[in-house]
């Protein structure tokens, strides 16, 4: 009888990190605040997300080791972080983007995954692997279609309707509640006074729920956030990407409806003839996907049976 051997898949997201392990079944999932390990220093962060991985397979580094990794934004980035992490779990490793999760964990090899939470980025490879990113550049520039730019452009908006005398949006009642104010002049203020994509995030849902009262405003914003998703697609479909099949994923765009539609609309637009599918399984197991396959690639590169 041959042992199972263990394999762990990571996706480490902008808000939250989700760690899944198997050995034959499933023997552990876990999920922690990102924050609460990751200092955005890669060699400390290998060597704790690497204990951290062994601590939840009974003090043992997995065999083969999969990572999605929000904010590995290059191909070098990718492989750096791989290296790292190889040299501590003394295993088979692979890094990708944490939007490049999306395809596998939908059940296919390949096509575009786009991720839409705390921030947004579209990932895909080349038919010869490299790595094609657009997108990923901090909800400061940019991140379109993510949480905190969402809450940036309805601010943006209600700023300009305030200017023209208009106040009756439900928009500008809903994130003026959710900031905790009936001053109209503090909106700015306030959201200066609590940078941080996470917490801008959080006041998302307050455009939702004004699009659904009917806010011309929001449902602008929620159109135009989908279309920026799309546009970024399209930069990669005319960086080569296969347009064939585009994921999307993420803890906005698969909780929040009308932007996955705003996006299918702008993607009818952008690539008609492109497969576009919500993800709705977890996003990791994707990760585990990946892992299952390198296993099984050092299977037939060495001869291993079955495992």
């Amino acid at each position: 009888m041959v042992t199972q051997k263990i394999i762990a898949g990571v996706d480490i997201g902008g808000t939250k990190t989700r760690i899944m392990a198997c050995q034959g079944e499933r023997i552990a999932d876990e999920v922690l605040v990102t924050e609460s390990w990751r200092i955005r220093q890669m060699e400390t962060d290998a060597e704790t997300l690497a204990g951290i991985v062994a601590g939840l397979c009974g003090g043992v580094a997995p065999a083969v080791l999969a990572v999605g990794a929000h904010g590995c934004d290059t191909g070098e980035q990718c492989l750096r972080f791989q290296a790292l992490l190889a040299s501590r779990t003394g295993g088979a490793v692979q890094v990708v983007n944490d939007a490049e999760l999306m395809v596998p964990a939908a059940g296919y090899i390949d096509g575009i995954g786009v991720v839409s939470g705390t921030g947004s980025i579209a990932v895909a490879r080349t038919a010869d692997g490299k790595m094609l990113a657009a997108g990923g550049w901090g909800w400061i520039l940019g991140d379109e279609g993510s949480a905190p730019a969402l809450v940036r452009e309805a601010a943006k908006a209600i700023r300009h309707s305030l200017d023209r005398g208009q106040n009756g949006d439900p928009l500008i009642a809903g994130l003026m509640r959710e900031l905790g104010t009936d001053d109209q002049t503090k909106l700015g203020i306030l959201l200066n006074e609590t940078r941080g994509a996470a917490v801008w995030g959080r006041y998302a849902n307050a455009v939702f729920d004004a699009a659904i009262a009917g806010s011309a405003l929001a449902i602008r914003v929620i159109s135009e956030g989908g279309a920026g998703l799309a546009a970024l697609v399209e930069l990669l479909i005319e960086r080569g990407a296969n347009p064939a099949l585009v994921v999307a994923g993420g803890g906005v765009i698969s909780e929040q409806p009308m932007l996955m539609t705003a996006f299918v609309e702008a993607m009818a637009k952008v690539s008609p003839s492109s497969q576009v599918l919500l993800l709705r399984e977890p996003p990791v197991l994707g990760a585990v996907a990946l892992a299952r396959r390198l296993l099984v690639g050092q299977g037939q590169s060495s001869g291993i049976g079955a495992v």
